[in-house]
């Protein structure tokens, strides 16, 4: 232990044999987003065990190009919500941007993109969808993207992407 830089610390890391297996089989894989490989390193570094390397945050920080805060986030995260909530990236409701469409919205559309298309026209294209569900108040605003992946999820075979 007289290479590790152990600091006195509220939050400390203490692997088990097994947890340090897991990380080191989580980092080989790198089948996982690179936020969360990065606190599998993290922790493998912060380990204070006798298997651990036991770094100072400010080591590694500068090991791993990332900020000491984050080092400091991980460790607590650890120690408060447990190993296996480190390596599971969380769900925030406030960064998914809210559904255009819901149920009732996509049935009028799904109905609307069955029916005939309008005079002039040979059937419905995104461009036309987009207008009509705004002028019928079926939803606010739309775009032709947002039309077409909503049909796309039950059908669009009848829905010309073109303009005309």
């Amino acid at each position: 232990m007289a290479g590790k830089e152990i600091a006195v610390k509220k939050h400390v890391v203490r692997l088990s044999a097994e947890e340090r297996a897991k990380l080191t089989d989580f980092i080989g894989s790198g089948k996982r987003s690179a936020q969360l490989l990065t606190k599998a390193r993290i922790l493998l570094k912060a380990d204070v065990s006798n298997a651990g390397e036991g770094w100072s945050d400010g080591k590694i920080a500068e090991a791993l190009d990332t900020s000491v805060a984050n080092v400091e986030r991980t460790r607590r995260q650890l120690v408060e919500e447990g190993f296996e909530a480190v390596l599971i990236r969380k769900y925030n409701p406030k960064c998914a941007r809210p559904r255009i469409f819901d149920g009732a919205a996509e049935a009028k559309l799904i109905a609307l993109a069955c029916g005939p298309a309008p005079a002039g026209y040979a059937r419905w294209t995104l461009c036309l969808l987009e207008e009509k569900v705004v002028e019928l108040k079926i939803v606010e605003k739309a775009s032709d993207n947002t039309i077409g992946r909503t049909l796309k999820k039950t059908f669009s075979n009848r829905i010309s992407n073109s303009n005309g």
